[in-house]
């Protein structure tokens, strides 16, 4: 979907005034610019020197602060960083316009290319996940570990759960989706958000609720959001439909790195039924479950998650 089919009230947004993006103590926001290409990187320095670089990318809709639980419970490990991919959190779109999962992946190596900080832990949730993957197998020489939580990985069929969000890749209905909901609040539409990718919507604190509200009240004031929102969502379906070497399951069995896989099972957007085949397809891996967790497991059980990943970086240390 181009920027003409956005609400008119979007559309015609020039440059408007939003709020900062919230910064969480401990953390640091630093924009990195590179040719057609500007990215926010939210820096959450190791307690140690020498610690090894890893990098955290979020989901659709999401943003580096998706990382902010578990990054703390991996500061005696890893220098973190995340990054808002191109067109979410602060990070504007890019100059191209290429929302695909390898233009993503290409903003990723670019990053990493550019940080000099060599080979880094990565770490990807859904569509960060497939972006995560991508990454991996096309320059093993950027990644020490991977670690994949609900990776958007293609299944044959899709959960109905899922639909809704798969349809935003469809030209039109974005727009229509806007029309249906535009007397809704900003909190309204975080709750929604909450009950599709939370296992426990309920866990969340009214605290974390008024945040993850002023953040999508911040986002619908920007004039890019519907698009990039759905132009990655068709990012996304495209990749599925690929086959050959740039099949993403093809992909997969590319990787070297050896792999963790985080699944939840109560995901409404990715099956807990494809943890298996998704073992069985990284070659050196090993498998989270996490029965009462849903699409954002790092966000509802960051310590475990942070935990089986810690395991994962100290067996990779051992050589």
């Amino acid at each position: 979907m181009s920027s003409t089919e956005l609400p008119e009230t979007i559309a015609a947004a020039v440059a408007p005034k939003v709020s900062t993006v919230r910064v969480a103590e401990g953390e640091t926001l630093r924009s990195v610019t590179l040719p057609g290409l500007t990215l926010t990187v939210r820096s959450r320095p190791a307690n140690r020197t020498g610690a090894a670089p890893a990098l955290y990318i979020h989901g659709l809709g999401g943003s580096s602060q998706n990382w902010s639980a578990m990054m703390p419970f991996l500061a005696d490990r890893v220098d973190g960083e995340a990054v808002d991919l191109p067109g979410f959190g602060d990070s504007p779109p890019p100059d191209d316009g290429n929302y695909s999962v390898t233009g993503h992946a290409r903003a990723v190596i670019r990053l990493l290319d550019a940080g000099g900080r060599g080979p880094t832990h990565l770490l990807g949730n859904s569509l960060g996940g497939a972006v995560a993957t991508r990454v991996a197998a096309v320059r093993p020489d950027l990644v020490r570990t991977l670690t994949l939580v609900s990776p958007a990985l293609p299944e044959i069929r899709v959960q109905r759960t899922a639909v809704p969000t798969a349809l935003l890749a469809v030209p039109g209905v974005a727009s229509l989706f806007w029309r249906l909901t535009r007397d809704w609040t900003a909190e309204q539409r975080t709750r929604g958000m909450m009950s599709l990718c939370y296992g426990d919507p309920t866990s969340v604190s009214e605290e974390e609720l008024r945040h993850a509200a002023q953040e999508m009240e911040r986002r619908l004031q920007l004039p890019y959001f519907w698009d990039a929102m759905t132009c990655s969502a068709r990012g996304i379906v495209n990749a599925y439909t690929l086959g050959g070497q740039h099949g993403l399951w093809r992909q997969a069995e590319r990787v070297l790195a050896p792999t963790l896989l985080v699944y939840g099972g109560r995901d409404q957007l990715v099956s807990y039924r494809m943890a298996r085949k998704a073992a069985a397809a990284f070659r050196d891996s090993r498998l989270l479950t996490l029965p009462d967790a849903g699409h954002v497991a790092m966000m509802e059980y960051p310590r475990q998650v942070a935990q089986a990943c810690r395991e994962l970086i100290d067996d990779y240390d051992r050589g």
